[in-house]
């Protein structure tokens, strides 16, 4: 029997995030470029290496003009330029000595600057629109800023994450150095606490990003649903995939649904009336099931043909059987379904 609701409640207990550990950007380190057996730190002093090998990450740590550090605008005072980017002045001269352990330490307290960033990025964002848009002064003023070269033909907002990108690029030449730094180097000890700090600000700048996000999700996700009263949309509810299914009923035509899976809970929807006048484009709640009872199975669609498959949801009181004609979003749900399975397991 389906179960009408309009409201989602509040999910039982903490979560874990359904999103995946940040991934590190590949940092290729050829023979030609230090391998395990040759330390690096004494060979890259704000340059390329000297024998010519080309260490290659995939976005280069030199490119674009984000800021070393994002406290400031696009070029930090006291910022110089060198082949890896902008470095705050106080770093470069030990990196020009080829002490990059005690300059990298030295960077570490600034780490917190990430942070704060990353936390203020969605409201750096909204601002910046608002002034765009209001003040015609600040829009003139930047429309004059854009038009110099360091711009590189890129709008101020086009470069609000570059600093978060940048802190992924000096990961990646920290894990680097740290790597291929032997043991006995004066510099392994700073490399190595250098390269944990950077490292995990690197992992909660993305943690809050994925918050962000999923924040982002959840208030489209709530506005679709206008109308009805979508409470805890917004609290410990992590948004995974949401299309269009076709729920098999006992009797009858299979009829088309707009299903919402989150961390928690499935939530079916039907589409109001093209022609209201009021609230076309948006979704009726119909049901909501909980993951944390729900049993998957596949019925037919192993075989991978184009003819997609049926999947089956097993609940205490209810068995939804939903179809897909297309087999690649087909796996798609059951891999979703059963991701938001686990983290119920996982949290217990």
């Amino acid at each position: 029997m389906l179960r009408p609701a309009c409201s989602l409640p509040a999910p039982g207990g903490a979560l874990l995030s359904p999103a995946p550990p940040p991934e590190r950007l590949g940092f290729e380190s050829p023979a030609g470029c230090g391998g395990k057996d040759r330390p690096l730190s004494p060979a890259w002093r704000g340059r390329a290496p000297a024998d010519g090998a080309q260490c290659k990450s995939s976005v280069p740590v030199g490119s674009g003009n984000a800021p070393a550090l994002p406290g400031s605008c696009w070029r930090p005072s006291g910022a110089t330029r060198n082949s890896w980017g902008w470095w705050p002045r106080e770093l470069l001269p030990y990196l020009e000595g080829g002490h990059w352990g005690q300059g990298l330490e030295s960077f570490c307290p600034h780490l917190e600057l990430y942070t704060q960033f990353a936390a203020n990025a969605e409201r750096s964002r909204t601002t910046l629109q608002e002034q765009l848009k209001k003040n015609k002064r600040f829009r003139r003023f930047v429309r004059l800023q854009e038009g110099r070269p360091e711009f590189g033909s890129l709008h101020l907002q086009d470069l609000l994450p570059l600093p978060l990108q940048r802190l992924q690029q000096y990961e990646n030449l920290v894990m680097a150095l740290a790597e291929n730094t032997g043991p006995n180097s004066s510099d392994h000890q700073q490399l190595t606490r250098a390269a944990r700090l950077i490292s995990e600000t690197a992992q909660r700048v993305h943690s809050i990003g994925q918050k962000q996000k999923n924040d982002q999700h959840l208030r489209r996700v709530q506005g679709l649903l206008s109308g009805r009263q979508a409470k805890g949309l917004t609290s410990g509810r992590w948004f995974l995939r949401q299309g269009w299914l076709l729920v098999v009923p006992p009797h009858g035509k299979p009829r088309p649904r707009m299903f919402f899976l989150f961390s928690d809970v499935l939530l079916m929807a039907k589409p109001r009336p093209p022609l209201h006048l009021l609230q076309s484009g948006t979704f009726a709640c119909r049901a909501l099931y909980p993951m944390a009872q729900c049993q998957l199975h596949r019925v037919f669609g192993h075989s991978g043909g184009p003819c997609g498959g049926l999947l089956s949801l097993s609940f205490p009181h209810e068995k939804l059987l939903l179809m897909c004609t297309d087999q690649e979003e087909l796996l798609r749900w059951h891999h979703s379904l059963t991701l938001a399975i686990s983290l119920h397991f996982r949290a217990s």
